[in-house]
């Protein structure tokens, strides 16, 4: 029979959660667009499709609805990001309420959730890393509900959200696999065929065909992808044993990385854990599989709510050891907040945030560049004018040229994820390269003439990604486009 789990302590988590979104909707006026919003809303107005190499749907369509409703500025994306968030210390709350924790498990549990380094960062932003952790974390609810009860409608649920995060990103596919292979090793092994489960697949599976036939047509694009992933952790993080570590230190400064770790050695040892144990698992070759893959820390953070309510459950219900009792505590949580806010989202005047943050430097300068672009275009001689094309270097460029110069520029090109394989220029003539990594020397590979007619200049700190932005006029094309086009793609 079900064991009822302890109250839901309504008042406390719902301030909780209240506070998290004040503090979000706060700053969601500041500063403009991120990279990957520019690019989503590019998406839906000017390349509307089923599909995209590096995503479904889902975000384009997210991204368009929130411009309908303040038009030109990214406002709604971001009051929609903050809700996400809030929806994600909920259900993470009620997770340490189903794994039988009290008022203080449930506060415990959502405060790490609140004030996780990637979970806030992604709050103030609409992007797959932002919706991904809500419905990972309902998923995981829904799941852990159904272990107490045995409700089909749960499972069928657990499906729907599924089918719902299908279109965002494919991610949570990998999470069904270790769910699955969790199950059948430790239990409960009639969960990877229960009629709700699978009912709830082929709605999955139904909803995610024309982006399936998408890709089919496409040659598979969105599995090239995984180039991008792995080439970026290369770049940035030292390659693929960077992302277990990553993956807890973002999880949250102090207290989110301790609750990752210890909720997930809790759930496979402890015996009141013992019907969730397959979870435990799950978590543990969920990061093994990332980390083979060489793919992004970020894409586990859908699972630290759930080993943040297993965590915050066993530290009220047994008192831990003297040597880190102090850790799971009210002033750590505090200074915990203290260190990751101004680290995350834009509380800090810019000239401070925008060399502490990429989700900052992300969202200035994107008119500037669009500008700048548009100058060196139309100073161009009018019959040379008429036969230049402009191509962007990063998928983030391209967008901003396309959100805000779509007509003050020809057809906007990009060499680098999704906009690659839209294709480039059909005719020969002189382009206009936009981009920060190139140089005179690499452009000449391609073009026998490269010069420089053109530099974004912000009021902005040299460390943001759009300070010194260039402009390049190159002529004398070395080879015919379908050949320099694939020697210029960047994944």
């Amino acid at each position: 029979m079900e064991s009822a789990p302890p109250a839901f302590a309504r008042r406390p988590v719902l301030l909780l959660a209240g506070a998290a979104g004040v503090l979000l909707l706060a700053v969601s006026w500041r500063f403009g667009y991120f990279g990957d919003e520019l690019y989503f809303l590019a998406s839906w107005r000017y390349h509307l499709s089923w599909g995209y190499a590096d995503n479904p749907w889902l975000l384009p369509l997210l991204a368009r609805a929130m411009d309908a409703i303040t038009p030109g500025s990214p406002l709604a994306g971001h009051v929609l990001a903050a809700l996400l968030h809030v929806g994600g210390i909920l259900c993470t709350a009620m997770l340490a309420r189903e794994f039988g924790g009290g008022k203080r498990a449930q506060l415990l549990a959502g405060t790490a959730y609140a004030i996780s380094l990637q979970l806030l960062a992604s709050g103030h932003i609409l992007a797959s890393s932002t919706v991904d952790p809500f419905l990972w974390t309902l998923i995981c609810l829904l799941l852990v509900r159904w272990v107490r009860v045995r409700n089909e409608w749960l499972l069928f649920g657990a499906g729907l959200v599924t089918a719902v995060a299908m279109q965002g990103k494919w991610l949570i596919v990998f999470f069904w696999i270790t769910v699955a292979i969790g199950a059948l090793i430790l239990g409960p092994r009639d969960l990877v065929r229960r009629p709700g489960l699978l009912l709830g697949a082929l709605i999955t599976l139904a909803a995610t065909v024309p982006t399936i036939i998408w890709q089919v047509r496409n040659g598979w694009p969105y599995f090239a992808m995984a180039k991008a992933a792995k080439s970026a952790n290369d770049a940035l993080f030292g390659g693929r044993f960077s992302i277990p570590v990553m993956a807890i230190v973002f999880a949250g400064v102090l207290l989110g990385a301790f609750l990752a770790c210890h909720g997930t050695w809790q759930l496979l040892r402890d015996r009141r854990y013992a019907d969730y144990r397959f979870l435990g698992l799950a978590v543990v070759l969920l990061v093994v599989l990332f980390t083979v893959m060489s793919s992004r820390y970020y894409y586990v953070a859908g699972v630290y709510g759930l080993v943040f309510a297993a965590s915050a459950a066993r530290v009220e219900r047994v008192r831990p050891a003297a040597w880190w009792r102090w850790v799971p505590t009210w002033p750590v949580a505090a200074l915990s907040a203290l260190i990751t806010i101004p680290l995350t989202i834009p509380v800090l005047p810019l000239a401070w945030s925008s060399g502490l943050q990429f989700s900052v430097s992300g969202t200035i300068g994107w008119p500037e560049v669009a500008a700048t672009t548009a100058t060196a275009y139309r100073q161009l001689p009018p019959g040379q004018r008429a036969r230049t094309s402009v191509l962007a270097e990063t998928y983030w460029q391209t967008a901003a040229l396309e959100i805000y110069a779509h007509d003050r520029l020809p057809r906007i090109h990009g060499v680098e994820r999704g906009y690659w394989y839209y294709g480039g220029p059909s005719k020969p003539g002189p382009v206009l390269y936009v981009g920060k990594e190139a140089t005179r020397e690499y452009l000449s590979r391609f073009f026998t003439g490269v010069r420089e007619v053109g530099v974004t200049r912000l009021a902005a700190p040299a460390s943001n990604i759009n300070q010194g932005v260039r402009v390049w006029l190159c002529t004398g094309q070395r080879a015919p486009w379908p050949q320099l086009w694939n020697q210029l793609h960047r994944y």
